[in-house]
């Protein structure tokens, strides 16, 4: 996991035996990232430019996608697991506390994790934690029926259509540029593992465990549900701030990134 412009894979042995892929740019501080639904390491590309002249960057497959490995049972606390793992790995390599990114449902992921690790320093939430009304992010029924069908029919391209346009409620002219991203085709080979990240339920108890520094991003134009009643959630922390990405919804990371990664590094290497 050492500090390089050429991705070095390495791999962390979860709590439950699951090998969990990491890949290493960069050279600074260390800085863990962990994508979101249907991505691997290969969405972070286009902020990776400008956040590799000031951390060392460990980009994770989460399990089930990527180089990483899998379970036949999936819960979500395994993913905390997995990220918490990774943490105190790059922790004793670096031997400094590590910076924690998280967006979408790896922000529910990084969140999870924070409480899970004493190795943590600092911790960036994408619009990506508990909510107080998971129900309103949840597949809707019909949604899901639609989208099994096509997996079972093989048409993987498909399930992301209907996931993106009807759940995540992406403009159509974000939506074309995000489909013609070098992420998309592993997206597509991710699009089995959607059903299977159902939102989860903010605790407030859990949120005031974690005693870090902690930022909020949040797109002005994104939908309520994806907002996630951030200010509820950012109350209950112990050390929270919020930064609102005006004109941006879900992927600013793809349409602005270099403000993206300055909002991150602001927070991280305040001047």
């Amino acid at each position: 996991m050492t500090g390089t412009r050429e991705a070095v894979l390495t791999r962390v042995s979860s709590v439950d035996g699951t090998e969990i892929a990491c890949w290493t740019t960069g050279d600074g501080p260390p800085l863990v990232l962990v994508h979101g639904t249907t991505a691997d390491h290969t969405r972070w590309a286009p902020v990776l430019p400008h956040l590799e002249p000031h951390f060392t960057v460990h980009a994770i497959d989460r399990r089930g996608r990527g180089a990483s490995g899998d379970a036949a049972d999936y819960t979500v606390e395994r993913e905390y697991d997995d990220v918490a793992a990774v943490v105190d790995a790059v922790a004793a390599q670096a031997g400094a506390a590590v910076d924690l990114l998280g967006h979408s449902f790896g922000g529910v992921c990084a969140f999870g994790a924070a409480t899970r690790t004493s190795h943590l320093r600092r911790l960036v939430l994408y619009e990506g934690w508990p909510t107080p009304h998971p129900e309103a992010l949840a597949l809707p029924a019909d949604v899901k029926q639609r989208m099994d069908a096509l997996l079972a029919a093989g048409d993987r391209e498909g399930v992301l259509e209907v996931f993106f346009r009807e759940v995540v409620q992406m403009p159509e002219a974000d939506f074309a540029i995000y489909r013609a991203l070098p992420a998309w085709r592993a997206r597509i080979r991710a699009a089995h593992t959607i059903a299977r990240e159902t939102p989860r339920r903010f605790q407030p108890e859990l949120a005031a465990r974690i005693t870090v520094p902690v930022l909020m991003l949040v797109g002005g134009d994104s939908p309520e549900e994806l907002q996630g009643d951030y200010e509820t959630v950012a109350a209950a922390l112990p050390d929270a701030r919020v930064s609102i990405l005006e004109g941006q919804q879900h992927i600013a990371i793809d349409l602005v990134p270099e403000e993206f990664a300055q909002r991150v590094t602001d927070f991280l290497r305040p001047a």
